[in-house]
């Protein structure tokens, strides 16, 4: 009988496959887990975690969710493995995806996923043009995603307020893996997004002629003794004909108050508001014409993740 003191064949990984019942995150017993909702990852339970070490479960682990009676699927990594004998939790944009009902059946299979290169994202309403950097914010929530799956919807939160977002592209593979990457992003214009409407929207109340106006138009005229604010006269007694226009405006403008910063209105009335912005010449960048803005027509940009905590 020969002994061999090294291993001749290679340990083939068996894959892990096991069927749950899911529940969304809401029916997790304890505290409530808002970083479970703001992600792409789902707890499991501790059995799991030692069938997964059994069999040699590459890292990081990515698992396949499969709803068979509707044929969907997406896939996730895992939080943790604190949860009842038989159950998995779920983020409630990814039961939404699955079409799954509380207590549903549903398969979960670990995957092997390349690592991501490029997505593409369309938002699904018009808000999300109201976020300043969609870059920081985008880069900072996918923090708590370990992949991504074409036509996913997913979730993300910024200032108290929930933006979904539809997976419209995902290169190399329909699924990738976005731990530790460098992905060049690009958006898409939202669902339902009109450029006449957004550019008329945007210049509501900031229109050029609102911000070149001169404060001293809206100010009160003035009252009691205002000095010269009377007219000349000639030697010969006839009047003084004005040569254009402009002299006409410079004369109307003499009489009115002069507007300084940081005096209050002392004739102000009770009710009133009075809206001064301010004013300044346009350079000689604002009076060259310039072509119009048309969102989403530059280019995309790379967006780096770095390894989660978890």
């Amino acid at each position: 009988m020969f002994q061999f003191g090294f291993n001749m064949f290679h340990e083939i990984t068996r894959p892990f496959n096991t069927t749950y019942r899911c529940f969304s995150v809401s029916m997790l017993p304890g505290n409530e887990r808002q970083d479970v909702e703001r992600g792409g990852k789902i707890i499991m339970p501790p059995s799991a975690l030692e069938q997964l070490t059994r069999l040699s479960i590459e890292y990081p682990m990515i698992f396949k969710l499969t709803n068979k009676k509707t044929k969907r699927i997406t896939h996730c990594g895992v939080l943790e493995f604190v949860a009842d004998e038989g159950k998995v939790y779920l983020p409630h944009w990814m039961m939404a995806n699955l079409v799954l009902e509380e207590g549903a059946l549903l398969q979960i299979e670990s995957v092997s996923l390349p690592v991501a290169t490029f997505s593409k994202f369309q938002p699904l309403s018009e808000d999300f043009l109201d976020i300043t950097n969609p870059k920081a914010v985008l880069e900072n929530c996918l923090r708590n995603f370990s992949c991504l799956t074409t036509g996913d919807v997913i979730a993300i939160k910024y200032n108290s307020k929930v933006y979904e977002l539809c997976v419209l592209e995902t290169k190399p593979g329909n699924a990738v893996i976005i731990i530790e990457c460098d992905m060049n992003v690009e958006f898409a214009p939202p669902v339902g997004y009109k450029e006449e409407e957004h550019i008329s929207r945007t210049m509501d109340g900031t229109s050029g002629a609102s911000m070149d106006e001169d404060p001293s138009v809206i100010l009160p005229e003035p009252s009691g003794f205002v000095a010269f604010s009377g007219e000349g006269n000639r030697l010969d007694g006839k009047k003084k004909k004005l040569t254009s226009e402009s002299e006409s405006e410079s004369q109307n403008t003499q009489a009115r108050q002069s507007y300084v910063r940081g005096i209050p209105d002392y004739d102000f009335v009770i009710g009133t508001l009075r809206f001064i912005r301010n004013s300044r010449p346009p350079s000689a960048k604002e009076e060259a014409p310039t072509e119009p803005f048309q969102a989403f027509k530059g280019e995309g940009f790379t967006l780096r993740t770095a390894k989660s905590k978890n």
